[in-house]
């Protein structure tokens, strides 16, 4: 694999990229995907967007009103990196570690340690000290700016060699006050088209945290295929959205979206439907960007009536929505459905990775249909495999299930790290994801590859039975989980979220599993029920699964044999 001439100075990204032969296939096919060989991709969302669609256009607004211009936005991002380069020491190709909540100034930091040409690692406010550790000595990380409110973690880490600086707070020494002195003006460092950007670590949650690192055209790569195609914003775009930019779902759409189109985005947290909904009637948003738990909470508030009907004595305007993305976690049809009766919108499912970068499967307006996620993003391919023990993928016939297999003009390059061959096979990237192509070319998600339940020989998806579950009166939320059983292998156990009114114990779990049983074949239908007050998901929405697999049972369902029999001959 041939790389351009690097701009970096401290080559430690460069240098720790998988080796060429392990690195998936770059497709570059379409119209629009040819960068040339310098490209610095905050001077094209900051510098390119202000000279395309005017310095006066609004970027970012606050919850509070603050509103930032193009031109403003461009000041304050050449400010910041003159701080970075000229006061804090950072050359190009430093990791610059990026903490806080989503707000104008972490953006703008994001924007600037672009332009400098060093390397954003942004993480989450919530992460606690030894996570935040983990992440700064795997990435080498020499800076930190940090929101002033989220220091005392970062504090707590005690990262060796780490100078950080706060912004937002008081003193000579923040941020914002350093950057009083400094010029609007910043020449943006030529960094190669595919020089290090950024590093975008997982979560974690199931082992060592895999840092996925993306280049200045993949930044630009993602807003010209999915954002261009399938969201199709306008310059008069406002988003708004729940993800921290410290995920890359985030990041996308509350940020490289907007800019790359001229449109603007309202950064703020939300904590919960009400908060959201009254954000979106208040400041007229147009593109909302969350995960399917939200959704499903919205939902709630607003009823089942026209947009503008009161629910629970508030009435909520979200007539200015026009685009509803959905990520982060598989969306059911139920609710897709709900949300189209409820708004006459039809959402945008779509699939993405931290190692993708962004979505690459997805549909949107007239193609997009509930209970699918969607088709290959133009400038993407995808296919359904079969990965036999050495390695190589054989494509499965429509219909039937395997592993998702895609590739773009992005791709999985894990910083040193052995698991780059798991994720990489053939050029291809697998995702982890089982899916079924459908004879009409639409991919439907399946469950993820290491969440499929084995009971008595069958094969039984955990998002199929939630998605039954969901269409229960009185589940607000449910997530599905293999138990190890003695006799079956496994068992199907529901974690169910009930709503206000409705009692858990053995009534109600004998009435869900009868429900059930109405909706699926019997062998697929949970035998344990658990009742919880929520259930555990990262700040993006998604569920966490692995906890729930560690819980133990709770109401169990009725045992009784019937026709229906699983593959080693037990009652279903």
């Amino acid at each position: 694999m041939h790389l351009s001439p690097s701009a970096h100075v401290d080559t430690f990204a460069r240098e720790h990229l998988p080796p060429p032969e392990d690195w998936p296939q770059l497709v570059f096919d379409r119209p629009g995907l040819h960068y040339p060989d310098r490209l610095n991709c905050g001077a094209e969302l900051v510098d390119g967007s202000a000279a395309r669609y005017g310095a006066e256009r609004p970027a970012f607004r606050g919850d509070d009103g603050e509103c930032w211009s193009y031109g403003e936005l461009r000041a304050r991002v050449d400010r910041i990196a003159h701080v970075l380069t000229g006061v804090l020491g950072v050359v190009p190709g430093n990791r610059v570690l990026l903490r806080g909540p989503n707000s104008l100034h972490l953006a703008a930091c994001w924007l600037a340690v672009m332009k400098a040409g060093a390397v954003a690692v942004t993480v989450l406010a919530a992460q606690r000290a030894h996570e935040l550790r983990t992440v700064c000595a795997m990435g080498q990380v020499s800076h930190a700016l940090c929101d002033a409110d989220s220091l005392e973690e970062l504090t707590k880490a005690d990262v060796p060699g780490l100078r950080v600086t706060a912004f937002g707070g008081d003193g000579a020494e923040d941020l914002l006050a350093l950057c009083e002195s400094q010029p609007e003006r910043y020449e943006a460092v030529a960094t190669a088209a595919d020089d290090v950007a950024m590093i975008a670590f997982t979560s974690g949650t199931t082992g060592k945290p895999k840092g996925c690192v993306h280049f200045h055209r993949d930044v630009l790569a993602v807003a010209d295929t999915f954002s261009a195609h399938v969201l199709r914003p306008t310059p008069d775009d406002l988003f708004a959205g729940s993800p921290p930019l410290g995920f890359t779902f985030g990041l996308g759409g509350l940020v490289i979206f907007p800019l790359r189109a001229g449109a603007s985005a309202l950064l703020g947290q939300w904590s919960g439907p009400q908060q959201m909904l009254a954000a979106v009637e208040r400041h007229r948003v147009t593109v909302l960007f969350t995960a399917p738990t939200a959704y499903r909470g919205m939902l709630a508030e607003l009823g089942t009536a026209s947009p503008q009907a009161p629910a629970g004595g508030r009435t909520y305007d979200i007539s200015s929505l026009r685009r509803c993305v959905s990520a982060g976690e598989n969306l059911p049809a139920a609710t897709h459905e709900a949300w189209q009766e409820r708004t006459g919108l039809r959402m945008i499912n779509g699939i993405g990775a931290t190692e993708m970068l962004h979505i690459f499967v997805s549909a949107a307006d007239e193609a997009a249909r509930p209970g699918a996620t969607g088709v290959a993003v133009p400038g993407f391919e995808a296919r359904v495999v079969h990965k036999d023990s050495e390695g190589r993928l054989t494509q499965v016939p429509d219909g039937e299930p395997g592993l998702l297999a895609v590739r773009g003009p992005v791709g999985c390059r894990y910083l040193s790290d052995p698991r780059q061959r798991e994720y990489v096979c053939d050029g291809w990237n697998l995702t982890g994801d089982t899916y079924i192509r459908g004879t009409d070319g639409y991919f439907r998600y399946v469950a993820r590859a290491d969440d499929m339940i084995v009971s008595a020989g069958y094969n039984i998806s955990g998002p199929e039975v939630e998605e039954a579950l969901l269409r229960h009166s009185s589940v607000a939320e449910a997530a599905v989980v293999g138990r190890p059983d003695e006799r079956r292998g496994q068992v199907v156990v529901a974690h169910v979220v009930l709503r206000e009114g409705t009692e858990g114990g053995a009534a109600t779990a004998e009435e869900l599993r009868e429900f059930t049983t109405g909706e699926l074949t019997p062998y697929k239908c949970p035998r344990e029920f658990v009742f919880a007050d929520s259930l555990p998901r990262t700040p993006t929405g998604k569920l966490q699964r692995y906890l729930l697999r560690e819980a133990g049972p709770a109401q169990a369902g009725p045992e009784a044999a019937t026709e229906d029999q699983t593959a080693d001959g037990l009652p279903a």
